[in-house]
């Protein structure tokens, strides 16, 4: 489920305590592989490729399990992050074909190879997302864990458009442990 803009609002308003713990690394990285959907839209625009691939997302779910339990991760909580990293993928994607449906000027005029690649950087940041996901254990499960990720999504979205902002808040839904 999005981390909703108005939980994000209400969050703001929470003063965020102070300490060492820090998400913005985390949320960078998921900003950044954001920025990498944008590549994976291109390659597929126009194509007939979907943006939905479940066996893809299967495989890169797959591989997360395998990473987290080596790198110290709960692998159920890292298939949630990544499950929300794959969905909000998709939501830049969709967002980026309408775009560009509307706006054919505005089109890719070239497709990265998604294999060659894009793919190659997908799976670097996973493993430092990953490792970000591990740094980041005690913040994520103490209370003051959605205000601070409130912040973060708040500092690193002023750089981005609406649907790489709306999209990066769903990277993130299940960063905080559930209460």
């Amino acid at each position: 489920m999005p981390f909703p803009a108005a939980a994000l609002g209400c969050a703001l308003l929470t003063a965020v305590p102070p300490g060492p713990a820090s998400l913005g690394p985390l949320v960078g990285l998921s900003a950044e592989r954001l920025a990498v959907a944008d590549r994976v839209a291109a390659a597929k625009f126009g194509t007939g490729r979907p943006i939905d691939d479940p066996v893809r997302e299967r495989k890169v779910l797959d591989e997360v399990a395998g990473r987290s339990a080596r790198a110290g991760v709960d692998p159920v909580r890292a298939i949630a992050i990544f499950r929300d990293q794959i969905e909000a993928g998709k939501l830049v994607q969709r967002a980026l074909f309408r775009r560009w449906a509307a706006h054919p000027d505005r089109a890719p005029k070239t497709r990265p190879d998604l294999d060659t690649e894009v793919r190659p950087v997908l799976d670097r940041l996973t493993v430092e997302i990953l490792d970000a996901v591990r740094t980041s254990e005690r913040i994520r499960a103490s209370p003051s864990c959605r205000p601070r990720l409130a912040a973060e999504v708040t500092r690193a979205g002023r750089a981005l458009d609406a649907p790489h902002r709306a999209a990066l808040a769903r990277a993130v839904a299940s960063v905080c442990a559930p209460r």
